[in-house]
């Protein structure tokens, strides 16, 4: 038995998203449930080898906890909220998640987008989720400081905002911890290295193992 894997890679215009389906693991592509993981980079793996991804680690941790879901990552590295909203209709016809794990924003905070347009789009892809029957996960992000705390500080807080407005599970910072131990990111910056997937699914599974056992 095998779990199904979604990965995205821009085609090199970045004008067409090509998906090539990857079977891993142990669990079933038929399992009674289906999750899935919708950000951007550092949930697409960016920078790492094939299955080093904290979303892959999540799917193994279920296995072993026997929790019957398949694993989707429709993560996509560059995405935004306009990309990740525009997808997002095609993405819940196709696979239908049962929990949905949101983790985008980074992107649109590194391009200075207003945080009122950042907003609205993490809002309409939370609706339309919801709209499909999945139960809604947010995950935080913050952006680096040198973009000043009167853009850093706003950014950060409009994920528990939301999260309290549309009573929301909140992942507060998906690489909380990490970003202070600079031997555990990649040269960027941005991005954790392979050492510190299992950080990030630690800062997931605390959230998400409550909902799992409903």
């Amino acid at each position: 038995m095998t779990k199904l894997f979604l990965k995205y890679s821009w085609h090199i215009n970045r004008s067409l998203v090509l998906i090539t389906l990857v079977l891993a693991g142990n669990a079933s592509a038929d399992s009674d449930y289906t999750l899935m993981v919708y950000g951007d980079s550092l949930s697409a793996g960016y920078g790492l080898e094939e299955s080093q991804d904290w979303v892959t680690l999540l799917s193994s941790k279920l296995t072993r906890e026997n929790f019957d879901y398949a694993v989707i990552n429709a993560s996509v590295s560059g995405e935004t909220t306009t990309g990740g909203l525009s997808r997002l209709p095609a993405m819940l016809d196709s696979y239908e998640p049962d929990l949905f794990i949101l983790e985008l924003g980074g992107n649109d905070g590194l391009r200075g987008i207003p945080l009122r347009n950042i907003r609205e789009n993490l809002q309409a892809i939370i609706k339309l989720a919801q709209s499909s029957g999945a139960e809604v996960v947010l995950v935080g992000i913050q952006i680096p400081p040198n973009y000043g705390p009167r853009y850093t500080k706003p950014f950060f807080q409009q994920y528990a905002d939301i999260a309290t407005e549309m009573n929301l599970p909140l992942v507060p910072f998906l690489i909380d911890g990490i970003p202070q131990q600079p031997e555990l990111m990649q040269d960027d910056g941005i991005h954790p290295k392979a050492e510190a997937q299992g950080m990030i699914l630690d800062n997931v599974w605390p959230i998400l193992q409550p909902i799992l056992e409903e």
